[in-house]
């Protein structure tokens, strides 16, 4: 088999394996925006490169040709040095670091265009295949340089910054840096363009197979701890729905129901329907997957205040001022609030209890803010448990990013202030 077979057997499955690199970059799941769109533009200057070898191959040594055969050697060239400040650029990007504001990549930019000055300076003098008379070699090996100081550096950055680096990811940047920067001093002493190509091409499907493969990882990861957080969420539902279904709250009201039954028939019926009505939409609330319509909790809370009001008469009053109900939030946030005021707030001694629901949309989101006159909260006191709110709490920020922040009142009492995001409107 002859040289110039070699080579063009060698540049052919170079060309074979960039086409394959291009079309993976284009249609694999699993790999995000960032990463894809450097594969995508890594492997096309490949595949433009393996091209211009193959049609530099062909084209034959003699004078009439002398100044195209040129041509395609310096763009080959040209092409071949673009992969490496991509490397560079992937890298710094792999480690969290902007590449705009980060000084190696200012350096690497500055040895690339060193090379590419000499590289168009060369003239002539560029390949000593070109005259055969006088031998560059040394003038060759001197352009090539600039890349060769570009992957060290990369060498050098990957080895410091390991840590921030799994070590899939790790190890794809050594396959792709090692092979090139091996084949690069090797063609400063001995012409073997052929052999970079593919030694290119190869470290560059190892390095892009070892970083989906990682990324693969981290989505099998992060699709984990979703499910983890929904079945969480799930269970705190559950949870909450336990700590409201109190059990005196059930006899006290079923008591109060059989009562009115003598006294007042019709009040005795608008009892039965709102506690229905209360325990239909605590068990849809537990149900329900993701956020709610607020009016939805509103009518849950409404028909629970009723409850309360059917049994506590004056001694409870309730104010509504919600204007704004054009947005969602987790099942079980507000009414579980409006209970535990009720529940912590009432004194018959210390006269009528007040709870205000109030909504308003802000700059931040949508804030919801549940206030009562009672005897305040104290976050401190470990006698009396908090898990409700920290249940509350917790799905809010979960399931929509919201927060929730406990203060006393300007007169006394509790304000519970919910924020949550505008993301959640519906």
């Amino acid at each position: 088999m002859s040289s110039e077979t070699f080579y063009l057997s060698i540049i052919s499955a170079a060309l074979v394996l960039s086409v394959m690199g291009l079309l993976l970059g284009g249609v694999m799941p699993g790999i995000d925006s960032w990463s894809r769109r450097f594969f995508r533009g890594f492997f096309s200057v490949l595949l433009a490169c393996c091209l211009s070898s193959l049609i530099d191959l062909r084209l034959p040594l003699s004078p009439a040709l002398r100044s195209a055969k040129y041509c395609m050697l310096v763009l080959e060239s040209l092409l071949l040095s673009i992969p490496v400040p991509m490397l560079t650029a992937y890298l710094l990007h792999c480690c969290g670091e902007t590449i705009r504001r980060s000084r190696l990549f200012h350096i690497v930019i500055g040895l690339w265009a060193a090379f590419f000055i000499l590289l168009i300076g060369s003239a002539l003098f560029y390949y000593p295949a070109l005259d055969s008379e006088k031998d560059h070699r040394v003038l060759y090996a001197i352009m090539l340089l600039p890349l060769v100081a570009i992957l060290l550096l990369n060498l050098a950055v990957l080895i410091r910054r390991r840590k921030q680096l799994s070590h899939k990811v790790c190890l794809s940047f050594l396959i792709a840096i090692l092979p090139m920067t091996t084949a690069l001093i090797v063609q400063m002493f001995v012409e073997v363009v052929p052999l970079v190509d593919i030694s290119v091409v190869i470290s560059a499907l190892a390095m892009y197979g070892i970083i989906l493969s990682d990324q693969i990882e981290q989505d099998l990861y992060r699709q984990r701890e979703i499910a983890r957080q929904q079945q969480e969420i799930a269970n705190q539902r559950a949870s909450v729905m336990v700590l409201q279904m109190r059990p005196h709250f059930i006899y006290n009201t079923l008591m109060s129901i059989y009562s009115l039954c003598n006294q007042d028939p019709q009040k005795a019926r608008q009892v039965t329907k709102d506690f229905t009505d209360y325990l239909r939409r605590n068990f849809n609330a537990v149900a329900c997957d993701g956020t709610i319509p607020f009016s939805a909790e509103l009518e849950h809370t409404r028909a629970y205040l009723a409850v309360e009001q059917a049994q506590f008469e004056e001694m409870l009053d309730v104010e509504y001022d919600t204007p704004f109900t054009s947005f969602r939030l987790p099942p079980l946030t507000l009414q579980p609030l409006v209970e535990n005021a009720v529940k912590h707030g009432m004194n018959p001694y210390a006269g009528p209890l007040h709870v205000l629901i109030r909504t308003r949309s802000t700059d931040a989101g949508t804030v919801i803010t549940v206030e009562d006159n009672g005897p305040g909260f104290d976050p401190t006191d470990e006698t009396k448990p908090h898990t409700t709110l920290e249940n509350i709490s917790q799905r809010l920020e979960m399931m929509c990013g919201g927060s929730m922040k406990i203060t006393p009142g300007e007169s006394g009492g509790t304000v519970v202030t919910l924020t949550i995001p505008d993301i959640s409107a519906e």
